[in-house]
């Protein structure tokens, strides 16, 4: 692979203007067709086949009106007065609101039970809508808030909630900046030159550019919501700006070493590239392999970022090259950042020799502290954010509050149930099924059933006492699943936000094994054959293990139980947003492995050559260490960026990542694994001579390449690399 590599380096090299004019016209051709394609992101979660579904498929069957998305629409009168005061105001509000096209019904408050709360304070309408939530557009959520304008010009607060009230952020934007600012900032400082600098940063962005228009075309052909936009320009971002510095960094080190710069570059992507080859290809196996989950919104999200990691490989290779070549010597100015081989004391050098002389106490220590930092575990609770966990500027979140205060907080989280009754006698066998629903703890109000026009199924509104997000309503959804229609002994369905929110998070925790299990089979395979060796991949996935413990006992302690919440401008919630651990893991995992073959394929080169075991850890780490901390600081400086935005779905990927990175890249990478690589000796490179026979050699270290290629100094009359062919 290594030669294979080398070549196509030479080539976008030589051919730098074709290279750069077929990305071009890809990004132009992408965007135009994105611009003329595309449809609207949706922020549905759902999973077909779960009893939330279930309920949902049945009322579109049988009472299409009570299958669309619900909204409510609160009213709270000013301090000490009654809404009952405006009421003309109310009924106006009312009789226009339910002229919005796509809304079924609008309850007036005022005549129904129960919608006025008992300190006459507060008044609540329900909105049903004909379409789900995701068929919603912004002109008819704006057409249903302005018809509330005479309510609001009588002095009343009126909030929107529910799917009257989702407000959708456009991806892109402040996170992806911030994360651009710093990550150059983080590479002036490392290169010591702003022209070096700045190529990374320009083909990372091409490739978030293509991977999001690729993203947005898609959206005409099936359903996306826009946090995959937001994860893969996250990932795009990150991933390309490192895989862009490894492979700078090796070609500004062979220059430096005498090679012509042609020469150069196709050493640089056969020994570095096929380090990002197998990064890449580790990281994008883990987010595709989301499919074995079996949800659609996730498989969705694993796909493409996926796809965005893989453009982000294919530009390292060939795009990289050719700005290398347009950029002449300018590319060489400032630092080197994988130090030649000698005796200068280096910060790497100083560390390698710290952690590998004392290597049982780098190697326990960090562990303990990971392990000790993963003990919140223990407690995390998996749930979708709900509107109370919104920021507290938008209407649904204010909605959320007033409701809470005037109707208590299971009226957010009101449960539709949906009872499959006998044709003959459905009145009463419906009033059966509510007086039986009456009887279960936790249940504040039982709704009077309506029916479908064949009688065959009776729809009951239930609301909890507790809250969407608590256990207690989660308890009740499952009792309310066990109960039955004693005439046809058919099982009560339920649907609503809160029961699909439950079924989501309960399918992603059944997933969550069984993804783990593919991941880590996946990658160790790769691994094996990437190093030719059976302890270093499990060394890899074991330091996995601990940074991905430690990073969700951190997002645990933050999220869940408050601690330090203040810091990053978040509330604690019940829950913690149940996609996370299986995402996180899929992203961190591939992230993992990309300094884990980088560092490591350092010390794997070293060894190759001839090297004795503790010395190529050494000379390995110090090679690589430079250019790890920045990938490290990079990665770490992207996913905080994400921290930024109210989005609570963005906020907690985002923190995730970054403290994963932080656990993975300075204590795991650059400690722990030097110190048990420095244990294991000659160990470290051991593999059954059955396993040597059957594996491809991947040539990983580029030992092929050193065989025939010998460094020549080139003339210092040598044409400037910009001015060459092309």
């Amino acid at each position: 692979m290594a030669a294979l590599l080398q070549r196509l380096g030479r080539n976008s090299f030589r051919h730098r203007r074709r290279v750069l004019g077929i990305w071009l016209v890809l990004l132009v051709a992408l965007g135009v067709l994105a611009g003329s394609l595309s449809k609207p992101f949706s922020e549905e979660f759902k999973i077909p086949g779960t009893g939330s579904q279930q309920a949902i498929d049945l009322l579109k069957a049988k009472l299409p009106a009570a299958s669309g998305a619900a909204g409510q629409v609160v009213l709270a009168a000013p301090e000490g007065g009654k809404v009952t005061d405006d009421a003309k105001a109310i009924e106006a509000s009312v009789a226009a609101a339910s002229k919005t096209p796509g809304v079924v019904a609008v309850t007036n408050p005022l005549e129904t039970p129960g919608a006025v709360s008992p300190n006459g304070a507060y008044a609540l309408a329900q909105v049903q809508f004909a379409e789900q939530s995701d068929q919603i557009d912004a002109a008819q959520r704006e057409r249903l808030q302005d018809s509330f304008a005479p309510a609001e010009g009588a002095g009343l607060n009126v909030q929107f909630g529910g799917a009257a009230g989702e407000e959708h952020a456009e991806p892109g934007g402040t996170s992806e900046l911030i994360g651009i600012i710093v990550a150059l900032i983080v590479l002036t400082i490392t290169f010591g030159s702003l022209l070096t600098a700045g190529l990374p940063l320009v083909t990372a962005v091409i490739g978030v550019g293509a991977g999001i228009l690729g993203i947005t075309l898609v959206t005409a052909f099936t359903t996306l919501s826009s946090t995959t936009s937001s994860l893969a320009a996250m990932l795009g971002l990150a991933v390309g700006i490192d895989y862009a510095l490894f492979i700078v960094s090796r070609y500004r080190t062979s220059v430096v070493k005498g090679m012509a710069p042609e020469e150069a570059i196709g050493h640089a992507v056969g020994t570095s590239g096929s380090a990002v080859v197998f990064a890449g290809a580790t990281v994008a196996i883990a987010l595709a392999a989301l499919t074995v989950c079996g949800i659609p919104f996730l498989t969705a999200m694993g796909l493409a970022a996926a796809g965005t990691v893989v453009i982000a490989v294919l530009i390292a290779l060939t795009l990289i090259p050719a700005l290398l070549g347009f950029a002449g010597r300018r590319a060489l100015k400032g630092k080197d950042l994988e130090r030649p081989r000698g005796t200068e004391e280096t910060m790497g050098k100083r560390w390698s020799d710290l952690v590998t002389r004392h290597k049982v106490a780098a190697a326990v220590i960090p562990a303990l502290v990971l392990l000790v930092l993963a003990i919140p575990v223990a407690n995390m609770r998996l749930g979708l954010p709900g509107e109370g966990t919104a920021p507290k500027n938008e209407t649904r979140r204010q909605a959320y509050d007033l409701i809470s205060a005037g109707f208590g907080p299971g009226a957010n989280g009101a449960l539709t149930v949906v009872a499959k009754v006998p044709s003959t006698g459905a009145p009463a066998a419906a009033a059966s099924v509510a007086t039986d629903l009456a009887k279960l703890g936790d249940v504040a109000k039982v709704g009077t059933p309506t029916f479908s026009p064949d009688k065959s199924i009776a729809v009951i509104g239930v609301t909890p006492k507790s809250g969407p997000e608590s256990s207690a309503t989660e308890g009740l959804v499952e009792a309310i699943r066990g109960q039955t229609v004693a005439a046809n002994g058919s099982n009560l369905l339920v649907a609503g936000a809160t029961a699909s929110n439950i079924d989501v998070s309960e399918r992603l925790a059944e997933s969550l094994p069984l993804y783990l299990v593919v991941v880590v089979g996946l990658a160790l395979v790769l691994l094996t054959i990437a190093f030719r060796s059976i302890l270093v991949p499990l060394t890899a996935i074991v330091g996995f293990l601990l940074t991905i413990g430690a990073s969700f006992g951190a997002v645990v302690a933050v999220f869940q139980e408050g601690t330090a919440a203040g810091l990053f401008g978040i509330e604690a919630s019940p829950t913690i947003l149940s996609f996370l651990p299986v995402l996180a893991i899929g992203i961190l995992f591939g992230l993992a492995m990309d300094y884990q073959v980088f560092l490591v394929s350092r010390m794997r080169e070293e060894f190759a050559h001839g090297t004795a075991p503790l010395d190529s850890v050494r000379l390995g780490f110090r090679h690589g260490a430079r250019v790890v901390t920045a990938a490290g600081l990079i990665m770490i400086s992207v996913f905080a960026g994400f921290i930024v935005p109210d989005e609570p779905i963005i906020k907690s990927i985002g923190f995730a990542l970054a403290i994963g990175i932080l656990f993975d890249a300075f204590v795991v990478r650059m400690t722990i694994i030097p110190a048990v690589m420095a244990m294991l000796g000659h160990r470290a490179w051991w593999l059954p001579a059955w396993l040597d026979r059957l594996i491809p050699n991947v040539d990983l270290e580029g030992a092929g390449l050193e065989r025939r290629t010998h460094p020549t100094p080139h003339p210092t009359t040598e044409p400037a690399l910009g001015t060459e062919g092309g």
